[in-house]
Parts: C-alpha cells; sequence; structure tokens
C-alpha cells in the first residue's frame, strides 16, 4: 500500500562541530518549502520548561524564513494539529513525551494526518523515537509510565537515536550500545532497529526511506549482524520488517 506519509527523523537537534540544528538546516529547509509550508508548530513536550524550549528552537528556525508556534499556546492542541501543515516534536525525554502525547490523545491523530499526506512530521532525538513502531529502544531512563510503549508508528520499525558505536581501548567498562539493542533483539516482540548516528537524517517521502546529514547508520536484524549504511543510502527495505 502506497503511503503518502512525509517525515525528516533527526537523531538529535545537536551534532558536533555545528550549531544547534545548523547540520540540518537545508534538509529542514528544502523539506518545508517544496511542500508549501510556511509555519512550523513546535512540540516540547518532552522537556519541562515549554517557553523556554520553544523559544530556543524559534531563534534558529524563525531566521531560515519560516514561523514557528509551540503547540502549548493553543487552547485546544487536538484542533491545532488538525489545521497545521508541519509539525516538529522536539527530544528531551521519551517516556514523558509519549505520556503526554497519549495524555492529549494526539498519539492516533498525528499517526493519521501523516499517513494520509496532510501534515509534514519532523522528529529530533525523543521526537524521532516516538515515530516509529515503540519507544522500547529509547536510551531516556523511564521517569513516567505512558499507558503503551506503542508510538505513532509512522514507520514499522524501531529507531535508537544517538548511536554509537564501542570505542577500542575505552577505560568505560560498563554495557556498550549494541548490547542493549541486542537483549531487545532476543524479545519476541522486537523490531527491526535503525541507529541513527548524531547527524543522521532519516528523510521519509511514501514509501522511500533515504539516509541525509553528516553520518550514516546501521541496521540491526534478529541474529544477523549489524549492517553499517552511509550517507545517501537507500533504506526503504526498512519498510519491509524484520
Amino acid at each position: 500500500m502506497q503511503s503518502q506519509r512525509k517525515a525528516l527523523l533527526l537523531s538529535s537537534s545537536n551534532c558536533h562541530g555545528y550549531s544547534l540544528l545548523e547540520f540540518a538546516k537545508e534538509e529542514i529547509s528544502k523539506f518545508l518549502s517544496s511542500n508549501d509550508v510556511k509555519e512550523l508548530i513546535f512540540v516540547p513536550y518532552a522537556q519541562n520548561d515549554f517557553d523556554g524550549y520553544t523559544k530556543k528552537i524559534s531563534d534558529v528556525i524563525i531566521p531560515w524564513g519560516f514561523t514557528v508556534r509551540g503547540l502549548h499556546t493553543f487552547s485546544n492542541p487536538i484542533d491545532a494539529i488538525n489545521s497545521a501543515k508541519a509539525i516538529f516534536i522536539g527530544g528531551g525525554n521519551t517516556f514523558l513525551l509519549l505520556s503526554r502525547l497519549y495524555e492529549k490523545k494526539l498519539v492516533e491523530l498525528i499517526k493519521d494526518r501523516v499517513t494520509s499526506g496532510n501534515l509534514l512530521y519532523i522528529g529530533s532525538s525523543a521526537g524521532t523515537n516516538v515515530a516509529t513502531k515503540s519507544i522500547h529502544t529509547t536510551n531516556d531512563m523511564p521517569i513516567i509510565y505512558p499507558p503503551s510503549f506503542d508510538a505513532i508508528g509512522i514507520v514499522p520499525f524501531n529507531i535508537n537515536p544517538h548511536y554509537i558505536d564501542y570505542v577500542e581501548n575505552s577505560t568505560h567498562k560498563g554495557e556498550t550500545r549494541d548490547q542493549r539493542l541486542a537483549e531487545y533483539m532476543e524479545m519476541p516482540h522486537a523490531n527491526l532497529v535503525l541507529g541513527l548516528r548524531e547527524g543522521s537524517i532519516l528523510h521519509i517521502n511514501g514509501n522511500s526511506l533515504n539516509l541525509k546529514g553528516t553520518a550514516g547508520a546501521v541496521v540491526f536484524k534478529r541474529n544477523k549482524d549489524k549492517t553499517e549504511y552511509k550517507v545517501g543510502a537507500d533504506v526503504s527495505f526498512l519498510l519491509e520488517g524484520n
């Protein structure tokens, strides 16, 4: 089935060597302008300082030629999402973010509007986590319990933002990210996982998925070694599942 979804999923808003969102400026600007979008609704629910977080993002994006308004400033968030052309869900704590999205009855609404092609979606870090099948592969601490770990489901797999490989000769002897993801892959409910390195962006256009940004990604499948993919790679096969 052909989906009309259009989304940019960023590993994070910060990338070494760049100011806030600078590494993604070209992709975000092109994504919005090519779809005739001038106003972006920012969702700051992954953090507690809604005004401060929205201002931080606004100060970056407004000079690019777009207006930004925080979802928390609308009296009715459901009406706001229904009338929006594009949203940007920021990072912070994934559990807190998903809990608030469920509380405000926005999970299914966002999914329906994005998959039907009526709403552009940009996510960063936690905002990327909640765009996927579930939040089982977030790096965050469960500071609150959402009604479900099931997320918006714009894509049918999981993502691990901020993915980092084990560093040889490191003095850190705790579990590596690969070990944590391997533990998840052993579970019967596990989905395929895309590990996005810092600076990596997943560009979704219908049933086409491509890696953009400044860094590549890795794919974890059950009972298989992880596979590396460079910037520019077509990873549309991820939609086929495990």
